[in-house]
């Protein structure tokens, strides 16, 4: 079994997402920026300093953005990628980074041999889980506290007594201690509670634990509490370009681009209905384009009439009516010259006009998380 935390010199980076080509025939797609991606690892390092692993969560098909690709740019400062299940860990560890992969949720029952066997770090709670992975075989573990998530975890008052149990187990190895904090970026008072709670009990368990690593910050927590980053971080969102408090949203760069194209125009009198429930009645003459993206593709049925626009040839160009499953209409009156075959862009820049993933997101009630991870298999990938 691989020793988790142990650095693999890296074989030459080949990329495997395909250089974006000439786009005529695509109807919509994302350009991954790996660029971007690698300067925000580097703000991240800034953040934390020098000394500090970094655990890069990439689940969920490294948040929409191409896990494959992704992993490879960023292990030249990953020390562990994070991820939710297997299958996630199977794609990491295809990359051929050598990366150690450390599971964050807990197994299914049939998923334990196979996470032993193929040597990723599991996240337990209990050292009744821990039993239940040792029937595979010897494994490495995240020993995870509940100081204020209430999803996975410890309590705190039964820590110490879990830990003793599973430190008395044959062929277990403690990679790591951790917590998660629900509300870095909106209660630092109870981040602050929570961040004491869990550095008091390590003050304690660090004299007997030697090699185990201990991390609490997730992207929030490395912007507000960067001086708490202790053996590992976690970051997340802020690797993809996308800050969870806007004052930061400068320092780093969105990695994605979501595009589509106007696949018809047309010029509608007063009067006319656009889209399910003619929930858009045209006040005045409009020119209006079809975009060829819809719910199907993730582009959020939510933001429907609460001010959503994408860019066409720079210019915003207002939502109409409903989002539909494959289609979006949008007023084109301020863009004389838009033709078939436009970019309509959904989140990204054309020219100095811009459409970023926070806004789209607070238009459909939701957060960037969701809107990454929702695109749809319909969008292409290519790497710019």
């Amino acid at each position: 079994m691989r020793r988790p935390g142990v650095r693999i010199p890296l074989p030459p980076v080949h990329f495997h997402m395909p250089a974006l080509p000439a786009t005529d025939h695509l109807r919509t797609w994302v350009e991954i920026n790996l660029g971007a991606l690698v300067r925000n690892l580097a703000f991240v390092r800034k953040r934390i300093g020098p000394g500090v692993g970094i655990l890069a969560v990439v689940k969920a098909n490294a948040y929409g953005h191409g896990v494959a690709n992704v992993v490879k740019a960023l292990a030249h400062d990953t020390e562990v990628f994070g991820v939710a299940n297997i299958t996630e860990a199977a794609e990491v560890g295809a990359a051929g980074t050598g990366r150690a992969v450390m599971l964050l949720s807990p197994c299914l029952p049939a998923e334990r041999e196979t996470a032993v066997r193929c040597g990723y770090i599991v996240t337990v709670s209990t050292a009744a889980e821990v039993l239940c992975y040792l029937r595979h075989g010897s494994l490495s573990v995240n020993f995870k506290i509940d100081t204020g998530m209430g999803r996975a975890g410890c309590g705190p008052e039964m820590a110490l007594e879990e830990l003793r149990l599973i430190l008395e187990m044959d062929g277990v190895s403690l990679h790591s201690i951790s917590t998660h904090l629900p509300s870095a970026d909106e209660d630092d008072i109870f981040t602050c509670e929570q961040l004491h709670a869990f550095e008091t009990l390590l003050a304690d368990w660090r004299r007997l634990l030697c090699g185990t690593k201990f991390h609490v910050l997730n992207s929030a927590g490395i912007l507000t509490f960067p001086s708490h980053s202790l053996d590992l971080v976690r970051p997340g969102l802020i690797l993809y370009g996308v800050s969870p408090l806007p004052e930061y949203s400068t320092e780093i760069e969105p990695v994605l681009t979501w595009k589509s194209r106007v696949i018809l125009l047309r010029d509608l009198p007063t009067g006319a209905s656009v889209s399910y429930g003619r929930s858009f009645i045209a006040k005045n003459p409009i020119r209006t384009a079809l975009v060829a993206v819809g719910y199907a593709d993730g582009f959020p049925r939510q933001v429907s009439g609460r001010g959503a626009c994408v860019l066409v040839r720079g210019v915003r160009c207002p939502l109409l009516g409903r989002v539909t499953m494959d289609q979006i209409v949008v007023d084109v009156s301020r863009v004389p010259d838009a033709a078939l075959g436009d970019e309509a862009t959904l989140i990204g820049s054309d020219g100095s006009a811009k459409i970023d993933i926070s806004e789209l997101a607070h238009q459909a009630d939701t957060i960037p998380w969701e809107i990454l991870t929702g695109i749809g298999r319909r969008v292409e990938h290519f790497q710019t």
